[in-house]
């Protein structure tokens, strides 16, 4: 028997703590007509987040805008059909690429920042450079960690963060990226820190940081854990199953600035 004592919620409730497809109700064996035609809405967002094209310049601007050196690169994927069909194209740099980003690579780092379209440039879009603008005094704080370059890279998937960094001599690179859209946030970022990055580093070898968007991680939480993390793989020479995550631990009571809706 259920204890009198503790007061009972309507199953409709989760439906305000949660995006996921919860409480959706029913006609007759199947879902409403306006459950379906949210969830057809959905898919069509999803899939337009995939297919969406990556404003690379617009992303340079702004982020120069911030006083970052940055450069332009991209995949050896020639166009977003080779990206989606071949992702080991997404993880290397193209020849002109590489030389391009060689050349300007003066000295070694301690950060690089990659930005990568990945499977959602409407993330990258929409988060990317507010989420730099959080990190930048984060990362000041965190024993003055500077940022040595920002790549903007098109046709990119996380490991080729790796290839880049070892380019630029970066002690840390941080992939941030768009990720797999899915039914209730077709916008999420996420990012992703690789210590002394190199073509063939594994995915164990990485911390992520993912679902930035509106419903998910804001600006400040997001860029507290990453400046957190990157402090951390620094001093520890480390990252991936190496440096678990205790931000949490040494967050501020109350963080977090609202993602704007």
């Amino acid at each position: 028997m259920s204890d009198p004592a503790v007061p009972r919620r309507p199953t409709l409730d989760l439906r305000s703590l949660t995006p996921a497809r919860v409480a959706l109700g029913r006609s007759g064996a199947s879902v409403p007509t306006h459950a379906l035609l949210d969830f057809t809405l959905d898919h069509a967002r999803a899939r337009d987040a995939v297919h969406a094209a990556f404003d690379a310049s617009r992303l340079v601007s702004d982020l120069r805008a911030l006083g970052l050196v940055v450069a332009e690169a991209r995949s050896q994927a020639a166009d977003r059909r080779d990206y989606l069909r071949r992702p080991d194209l997404g993880r290397q740099l193209d020849a002109d690429s590489a030389q391009l980003l060689a050349r300007g690579a003066s000295h070694p780092c301690s950060l690089a920042i990659v930005i990568g379209d990945g499977l959602s440039a409407a993330a990258v879009h929409a988060h990317a450079v507010e989420l730099v603008k959080h990190l930048l005094p984060m990362l000041a704080e965190a024993d003055g960690v500077a940022i040595g370059n920002v790549v903007v890279a098109s046709g990119a998937r996380v490991a080729l963060g790796d290839e880049i960094g070892a380019i630029l001599g970066a002690h840390m690179v941080v992939t941030l990226i768009g990720e797999r859209p899915g039914l209730s946030a077709p916008d999420s970022l996420g990012a992703y820190l690789t210590f002394a990055p190199r073509p063939g580093r594994t995915d164990a070898e990485r911390n992520c940081v993912s679902n930035i968007h509106k419903a998910g991680l804001s600006y400040d939480e997001a860029a507290f854990k990453i400046a957190w993390l990157v402090r951390e793989g620094l001093a520890r020479q480390a990252t991936g199953v190496a440096l678990k995550d205790e931000s949490a631990d040494r967050a501020p009571r109350r963080i977090g600035t609202a993602l704007p809706e």
